[in-house]
């Protein structure tokens, strides 16, 4: 009986990011974990609100992360805020570096899954911070839409 394949199971998400930054660009990163924190993300809790990426040592990484403990490690378990490597491409990775460094943006995770094959990946987004009346603006423009939207279907 051949294997049914997986549905993409959303670990974590980072619903701030949206009202935080202008999101220009998302992509997908491989993210390195060790065994216990696999089984953590999979038990769910995992918190990417505060987390961001960023470079050292020529790499690209995402800090402040937390997955909590998983339940069973004992003494093997894992630091929960530790930094995590993330795997891009060298080319993708000096053109978003170049980006944070030149145009003042910042990498921001939108969440954390597993792919069909089961892999954990993060999907970044290249985004710009906005700024209090940017953030009043676009509540602005969602309320109205809302709004609208309700006139429609009363009237029609």
């Amino acid at each position: 009986m051949a294997k049914r394949p997986l549905a993409i199971k959303i670990a974590a998400q980072n619903r701030k990011a949206r009202h935080d930054y202008f999101i220009n660009e998302k992509l997908e990163a491989g993210i390195a974990l060790v065994g216990t924190e696999v089984k953590a993300l999979r038990d769910g809790g995992a918190n990417i609100t505060d987390a961001h990426a960023g470079d050292m040592g020529g790499e690209l990484w995402l800090f402040n992360l937390h997955i909590p403990e998983y339940r069973g490690g004992n003494r093997f378990n894992h630091e929960p805020r530790r930094p995590r490597k993330l795997l891009v491409h060298k080319r993708e990775l000096d053109r978003l570096l170049g980006a944070v460094q030149r145009q003042g943006m910042a990498l921001i995770p939108l969440s954390i899954y597993f792919n069909e094959r089961g892999r954990a990946k993060v999907e970044l987004a290249l985004g710009k911070g906005k700024k209090k009346y940017d953030k009043r603006e676009t509540e602005r423009a969602r309320d109205w839409s809302r709004e609208k939207s309700r006139l429609l279907r009363a009237r029609g």
